[in-house]
């Protein structure tokens, strides 16, 4: 399968299994120096990969690339093997870091994965113009990180294991929630 066409399938995924809703979070894949990113506003339902928008990593940024574009190329350019990047809102995940204090996962497969998630919290005026070297340089130490109150991004060498990390996380979210209500943890 393209890249393209993989990565909306992956954005689809993300709406579909409540990661999203229908026109939240954004997507990126690269192919060498060329990143193709889903558009501002997109809908997940409709998205078909000729919706895509080109952006180089040169800086160049396509007419309707979405407004978390100068971050992902800034994510890309501090993570040289990164082929992916999804952002999504895991509502799980929102909710357990809404306190500000980074995720230690306390199920089996989380702690497997992440030792800690990286929570950031920057102001919503602020985000434009701070998310790009704050959230590139997380993500150039921890797979995965989370906007505080807004959301998860991923970055890695595919696809597939960025969706795998993002739901990896509100798996373990789901299951921290669930654990406190029943006072178990």
């Amino acid at each position: 399968m393209h890249p393209k066409h993989e990565l909306v399938q992956t954005y689809q995924w993300l709406r579909q299994y409540g990661l999203n809703d229908s026109h939240s979070g954004n997507a990126s894949v690269r192919d060498g120096d060329l990143i193709w990113v889903t558009p501002t506003g997109a809908c997940a339902d409709t998205l078909v990969a000729d919706d895509l928008v080109a952006c180089g990593m040169d800086g160049t940024v396509g007419d309707g690339a979405s407004l978390d574009t100068a971050l992902h190329l800034a994510v890309y350019r501090a993570n040289p093997n990164a082929t992916c990047i999804l952002h999504s809102h895991g509502p799980n995940t929102v909710a357990i870091t809404m306190d500000g204090k980074n995720f230690v996962p306390p199920d089996f497969e989380g702690a497997y994965y992440f030792s800690s998630i990286p929570v950031l919290t920057i102001a919503y005026q602020d985000y434009l113009d701070e998310s790009p070297a704050l959230v590139s340089r997380t993500l150039a130490r921890h797979p995965v990180a989370v906007v505080r109150g807004h959301g998860v991004y991923a970055c890695a060498e595919s696809i597939n294991l960025a969706y795998k990390w993002t739901c990896s996380l509100e798996l373990s979210a789901k299951t921290a929630l669930l654990a406190r209500q029943a006072g178990t943890i």
